[in-house]
């Protein structure tokens, strides 16, 4: 093989269209845009305009609400923290909160903080220091000999 023998696969590249050279190119005139006005033009999107006619984005009805106080919490299990202390990555002595979470490697980050959840099976005494806590986790670390404490506690109605 020789420098002067290499070439691109068939259909590897193409030509681009040559748009506007007349009439036998069958992308004359027009260049394939349909007529005349303003989408025949290029920079133009009018995305969501019915001729008038009020939007469908607009006819329907809004539902729901984004709340921009809400805390966004990283929700950990309790088996999965079973699993850590099982595997040597957690001290079972220590307090257990969100920086000693990402430290074992439980969770990758705590965002707005921890919320530790009831899923799996707790059998160590821990203490725990967290944002939050499902009833099922704390009925689970309760039965396990630890306690729990919430950092953020919910208000009373």
């Amino acid at each position: 093989m020789r420098l002067n023998e290499i070439a691109d696969r068939d259909g590897a590249r193409y030509s681009s269209k040559r748009l506007g050279r007349g009439i036998g190119s069958g992308k004359g005139k027009t260049c394939g845009r349909g007529v005349k006005g303003q989408k025949s033009r290029s920079g133009v999107a009018i995305k969501g305009f019915e001729g008038g006619q009020m939007p469908i984005h607009m006819r329907l009805p809004k539902r729901g609400f984004n709340n921009i106080f809400a805390k966004k919490l990283t929700g950990v299990n309790v088996g999965r923290i079973q699993e850590a202390i099982d595997a040597g990555k957690l001290d079972a002595k220590a307090t257990v909160n969100s920086e000693s979470l990402v430290a074992a490697g439980v969770i990758r980050r705590e965002l707005d903080g921890v919320r530790i959840l009831g899923t799996g099976e707790l059998k160590a005494k821990l203490s725990f220091e967290v944002h939050g806590a499902s009833a099922g986790a704390v009925k689970a670390i309760e039965a396990a000999g630890g306690n729990v404490k919430v950092t953020n506690p919910k208000k009373a109605k």
